[in-house]
């Protein structure tokens, strides 16, 4: 498929419900409102054509940039595209799932994430804690740097009720992930997401709740499941 038939197929799977759904999430015009489910759909059509993709993500429209990331082969990415993807990633669902899960899955990830994760710029830094969470779910404890795991942990326990709004939700985000994938660290983990207690995040008009860090962690405890990796972070 083209381009233009790409947009063509987007705005027909486009409804109004879902369109108010994102919009209340964060989500600005242009977009028409696709399902996630029906995206992975077309990724068949994608998946193969690179600069397909990139010129999706370049249309700033939400649903065709969604879709660039779960089509796009993150090897075949650079460093400088991946940063113009997220400087262009203006809400939370770009930021934290298209750029992170694909510059998790680069070869660029460890770089893009202790840069961004520093930026001033909300977004870029959620691009970056979020990208740092999904490459701990991927990768083997051996090729982990735990002594940097471990000094993030402690800025998450220092700094993250004085963070930006949506930086203390992937802060908080960081935290799970270290403590259900990585075993070396669960109990730190665990006792950091104690001290952090209750995370305050201002989700807009939606029922978004955050997620205690300690009772999520403890779940996948129970389940048998600390440090059983992910094939793949990017859905």
């Amino acid at each position: 498929m083209t381009y233009e038939e790409i947009m063509q197929k987007l705005e027909e799977l486009g409804t109004e419900q879902t369109k108010k759904t994102f919009k209340n999430h964060g989500a600005k015009e242009p977009f028409f409102g696709v399902r996630v489910g029906d995206l992975k759909k077309l990724v068949k059509f994608v998946k193969k054509d690179h600069e397909l993709a990139l010129q999706l993500y370049e249309s700033g429209n939400h649903d065709a940039m969604y879709l660039a990331g779960l089509s796009v082969n993150p090897k075949l990415m650079t460093k400088e595209t991946l940063q113009e993807w997220a400087e262009k990633a203006y809400w939370y669902m770009a930021a934290e799932y298209t750029v992170a899960q694909v510059a998790a899955e680069s070869e660029y990830a460890l770089d893009l994430a202790r840069e961004w994760i520093k930026s001033e710029d909300e977004m870029v830094s959620v691009c970056g804690w979020s990208t740092y969470s999904n490459y701990i779910s991927i990768t083997p404890d051996d090729e982990l740097d735990v002594s940097e795991i471990r000094a993030l942990l402690t800025q998450v326990k220092n700094t993250i009720h004085e963070e930006k709004n949506r930086v203390r939700y992937v802060m908080n985000g960081f935290v799970i992930s270290v403590g259900s994938y990585v075993p070396e660290l669960n109990e730190e983990a665990k006792n950091i997401a104690e001290h952090i207690g209750k995370v305050h995040v201002d989700v807009g008009n939606t029922a978004c709740k955050v997620p205690l860090a300690k009772e999520y962690i403890e779940k996948v405890e129970s389940k048998g499941r600390v440090g059983l990796k992910r094939k793949t972070c990017i859905c």
